[in-house]
């Protein structure tokens, strides 16, 4: 059987999308690092950085309603280093980037695709 594509999803790509970045951002956060939109833009193959506004509202949903520091803050504007309009975030994303890093992500089990779309749908 051969891999499915993203691009040939029709419906739900999105909350498929956020699991994906999701399981980079664990990852960066392991490392104690932050990545820009474009380094995200550029693993998943797509041509520009400015398409993550859903993607990334569905983990910061997610997080939110689970009490979990907002993993979404380790996406940055590579000119500024802080997250894009619209991503919650605390008035000091030191503090808030330092709860994400200490965070022991790997504990706890991923969310399905279900509950990233049902986080986003406020659901």
């Amino acid at each position: 059987m051969s891999p499915r594509y993203f691009d040939a999803m029709l419906e739900k790509k999105r909350p498929h999308r956020a699991l994906q970045v999701y399981q980079i951002l664990l990852g960066t956060a392991a490392n104690r690092q932050i990545i820009t939109y474009g380094m995200l833009a550029d693993i998943l193959g797509y041509e520009g950085a400015g398409v993550f506004a859903e993607i990334l509202d569905h983990i910061a949903y997610w997080c939110a309603r689970r009490g979990l520091p907002p993993l979404t803050v380790l996406v940055v504007n590579k000119d500024t280093g802080l997250p894009g309009d619209g991503i919650p975030v605390q008035a000091d994303i030191n503090v808030e980037r330092e709860r994400v890093f200490s965070f022991k992500w790997y504990r706890i089990l991923p969310p399905t695709t279900d509950e990233l779309e049902a986080a986003f749908q406020g659901l």
